[in-house]
């Protein structure tokens, strides 16, 4: 957690609740509830004890996947509305709510660039986020497939299989981005009609060229969908140590997915997906004889695949916007500390004579393998991994890292001075999405020294 009193803001909305609970008058709760306190605090106890099998993902010293706790903002606002439990499905389940999601998606809209005519809403995850743009984008065009790089989420792939549409894994160039010469000679056969791309790869960060991409698909009558999920908030850099006209494009692209769960703050399960063009709602239609009752406004669920959906997701990040707004100075200077971390981590990497960057970081994603003798493959594969596990399984001073599985072709392209004895081989990523990162990196690089 960060320096906010965390106890002293749930005792405030716990007591908010009872006092907003009490304005409707006492009743007695059903017997068929009642658990017994000692049986309460066995079972609670035990919990706890069992969630003592989890990795600190809380601390800088977890630099592996893109994993860390929500901001207290967050938590406080997500209770505050659990305790309610609404749900974001109807007006009816969650007037209150509803109206927060809406301001947060419009402030997710402007960062992107759109206009105030967009649709969108959260979802409960970037899968079900990108799963609903792959579904407007196969409404539109029923008989074309979706194109995406080959370092593209899995996700598009799998959604292309249960929309029961062609996937086309486009390859990436030397630094993992899509190569926009194949992919226009796939766009030439008319088989495409919604184009992928993702400006940061979750395997390494990698920015891929969004203006470029909208160029060459507008050339094909092709749309274009901006997987956002993990890159889309660092639009907030944009032009300040980021290169403008990838995140500047999103805006005249057709849809956008980002997940506040990664660096929105954000508690697991908090997806968002956006249309520039709010007319695609027509796909969404459907009818209700006992849901919407109380409001002739056009509700949430009339726009989302998905049913059901917590009205708490939308509070915790209603709240935290409230404190950490959609700018430079707000959220950016969070996503700002962990990209300012991996540009240090990769000179230190670079200096070292035991390490060798893999790829230069983009984002926050720092990928690197030790330099081993022979220099082949197999002996980078084998040292990687074996750094990672010694690393994570330590008694003491533990480092949590994780692996990215490279090509030899990729390889080839980036370390042509390795022996490709073997097909491929893993290489180590760090993540360093919490800001705590940029004061942990010496920390990091000297344990990890200490691992070869």
């Amino acid at each position: 957690m960060c320096a906010v009193d965390l106890q002293h803001w749930l005792n405030e909305a716990l007591a908010n609740h009872e006092k907003w609970t009490a304005e409707y008058g006492a009743f007695t709760p059903h017997s068929s509830l009642h658990v017994d306190p000692a049986v309460f605090g066995s079972a609670l106890a035990e919990l706890q004890d069992r969630l003592r099998d989890n990795y600190p993902f809380f601390h800088p010293r977890y630099a592996g996947q893109m994993l860390k706790p929500p901001h207290p903002a967050a938590v406080v606002g997500y209770l505050s509305a659990m305790l309610i439990n609404p749900n974001n499905h109807a007006l009816d389940g969650g007037p209150a709510t509803a109206a927060m999601e809406r301001e947060v998606v419009s402030s997710l809209a402007s960062m992107f660039g759109y206009s105030a005519e967009h649709l969108g809403h959260l979802t409960s995850s970037g899968t079900i986020a990108n799963l609903e743009a792959l579904f407007v984008a196969r409404s539109l065009h029923p008989s074309r497939g979706v194109a995406y790089s080959s370092e593209a989420h899995y996700t598009h792939s799998r959604m292309c299989g249960v929309l029961g549409i062609e996937g086309f894994p486009v390859p990436v160039d030397g630094r993992g981005r899509m190569d926009l010469d194949a992919l226009e000679e796939l766009l030439r056969g008319g088989k495409v009609g919604t184009v992928v791309v993702t400006p940061g790869t979750t395997a390494l960060g990698a920015i891929e060229p969004v203006h470029l991409v909208l160029d060459i698909a507008r050339r094909y009558d092709a749309r274009v969908h901006v997987d956002g999920a993990y890159g889309g908030f660092f639009t907030l850099l944009a032009g300040t140590d980021l290169d403008p006209e990838p995140w500047e494009a999103i805006g005249s692209c057709d849809s956008v997915v980002v997940d506040p769960h990664k660096h929105g703050l954000q508690p697991y399960g908090c997806g968002a997906v956006l249309f520039r063009d709010p007319s695609v709602g027509r796909f969404y239609l459907h009818d209700s004889p006992y849901t919407y009752f109380t409001s002739d406004e056009m509700h949430l669920g009339e726009i989302s695949l998905e049913c059901s959906r917590a009205g708490a997701a939308a509070a915790g990040l209603w709240l935290t916007l409230r404190l950490l707004p959609l700018t430079r100075d707000g959220l950016g200077e969070v996503l700002a500390a962990g990209r300012r971390a991996a540009v240090r981590w990769a000179s230190m990497i670079r200096e070292s004579e035991e390490l060798e960057l893999y790829q230069e970081p983009e984002l926050d994603i720092v990928t690197y393998f030790p330099r081993t003798s022979p220099l082949t493959l197999s002996a980078v594969d084998a040292a990687s991994h074996r750094v990672m596990e010694t690393g994570m399984n330590a008694a003491v001073d533990p480092i949590f890292l994780s692996v990215a599985r490279a090509s030899k072709e990729a390889f080839a392209m980036r370390h042509p001075g390795v022996e490709a004895d073997v097909d491929g081989a893993r290489v180590l990523r760090s993540v360093l999405m919490k800001p705590e990162s940029e004061d942990y990196v010496d920390t990091l690089h000297a344990r990890l020294l200490s691992l070869l």
